[in-house]
């Protein structure tokens, strides 16, 4: 397939958006160096905008790409002081390389990437930004711009990063490591999806593009690990999630909130597949946290109307939650349930509970419970005084416009 001069930056573009990370992966595994495969990578890139122009796109640019990124890497192996232990591991690789068609490396690469990225010496935050960077392809900029950060702060992340997986094998995980590193990754994507859907600071209400990420981040997981209950789990709990996002907001941007969605504005494509996710969970075994969650968020998605919701198993389900995965947040997201199935006196005195205990002081969620709960309960001024609290602790300009109208 040719291009013609007019039109050969745009394809080039295209093809390294979808290959980056097979790429990235590939020569990471190779030379145990992310920045260093990221270069490896680039370089490619340029060459393709040389050449590619002239000679055509090849049939198989992926491995064109890789072929050409394996030649730069022995030119910059050949200048490092330990080029003899580095060149005879790369010779050995390469030459194992050739003996598989390209494509069979493909998963095994990616899930290397990810699962390092991961690794227990980086930060949660430096974890985000480099998954983000190699795999999801996005800039620093744009990463920047979705956690509402500065690019330097991006930067520095991903460079810490990626000194500290500088001599790290990457490898698959042991037996041992396994369930650790997993349930890094999964928090990982998880942590970039619920920053997409419901943003902690900002003028935004939500940032979809981050759950988009994270949705295609947790697909191909499941892809590379489909022996794996949680990892189906958290598909279907993004996928039912995402769901709503088109019912989330009004015509002005404002917050619409679960009981006041129109459900017709619903994707039911996401719903239809988050279901399913959910089904292989479950044949899998035993639902983990992200199960759980999931099978609360499919409780939702089965009603057709609020008043069809079935909060008695939603309450069963996060009890069952809270001794799996306990937290301040999972008990006052159970308090919401209870306080539908049994009551909003029973809501009230679990969310009195955690007042008590003033672990979740700053959460600005707990005032807006706890007003929501007293607001059915008929006691309209403890009420609006909860809600002007929640709108003094948000950072989000949506989220606090919301809760002031509540107070009001």
């Amino acid at each position: 397939m040719a291009v013609t001069a007019t039109d050969p930056r745009r394809v080039v573009e295209a093809v390294y958006r979808i290959e980056s990370a097979r790429l990235v992966a590939g020569l990471a595994r190779i030379v145990r160096d992310v920045g260093l495969a990221e270069e490896l990578a680039q370089d490619a890139l340029v060459v393709a905008l040389e050449q590619w122009p002239v000679d055509g796109v090849p049939e198989q640019p992926g491995a064109w790409l890789m072929a050409t990124a394996k030649h730069r890497a022995v030119d910059v192996l050949r200048r490092q002081e330990n080029y003899r232990r580095k060149l005879a591991l790369f010779t050995r690789e390469a030459e194992a390389a050739d003996e598989l068609a390209l494509d069979d490396h493909i998963g095994d690469d990616l899930l290397r990437l990810i699962l390092t990225a991961c690794h227990p010496s980086i930060t949660p935050e430096s974890q985000v930004a480099l998954v983000l960077r190699t795999i999801g392809g996005l800039t620093t900029d744009q990463i920047a711009r979705a956690f509402l950060t500065t690019e330097a702060t991006v930067s520095q992340r991903i460079l810490r990063a990626k000194k500290a997986l500088t001599g790290v094998r990457f490898e698959l995980p042991g037996p041992d490591e396994l369930p650790g590193r997993l349930a890094a990754a999964l928090g990982t994507i998880y942590l970039i999806f619920n920053e997409g859907y419901a943003a902690t600071a900002g003028d935004d209400w939500s940032r979809p593009q981050l759950c988009e990420e994270a949705l295609r981040l947790g697909r191909i997981l499941a892809g590379l690990l489909p022996g794996q209950a949680e990892v189906h789990g958290l598909v279907a709990l993004m996928e039912l999630q995402a769901s709503r996002i088109p019912a989330r907001t009004g015509p002005g941007g404002e917050p619409v909130l679960l009981p006041d969605q129109d459900r017709r504005r619903w994707d039911r494509l996401l719903v239809r597949r988050g279901l399913a996710a959910l089904d292989r969970a479950s044949a899998l075994g035993t639902f983990g946290p992200y199960g759980l969650q999931a099978a609360i968020a499919a409780c939702h998605a089965r009603a057709r109307t609020p008043a069809e919701t079935d909060w008695g198993r939603i309450a069963a389900l996060y009890r069952v939650l809270v001794h799996v995965a306990p937290s301040p947040v999972v008990e006052l997201n159970r308090a919401v349930a209870v306080g539908q199935a049994e009551g909003p006196a029973a809501g009230l005195a679990i969310v009195d509970g955690l007042v008590a205990a003033g672990s979740l002081a700053r959460y600005p969620h707990l005032p807006a419970v706890r007003g929501d709960l007293l607001e059915r309960l008929g006691r309209l001024g403890e009420a609006r005084a909860e809600f002007a609290r929640a709108a003094a602790l948000t950072r989000n300009e949506r989220e606090r416009q919301l809760f002031e109208t509540r107070a009001r």
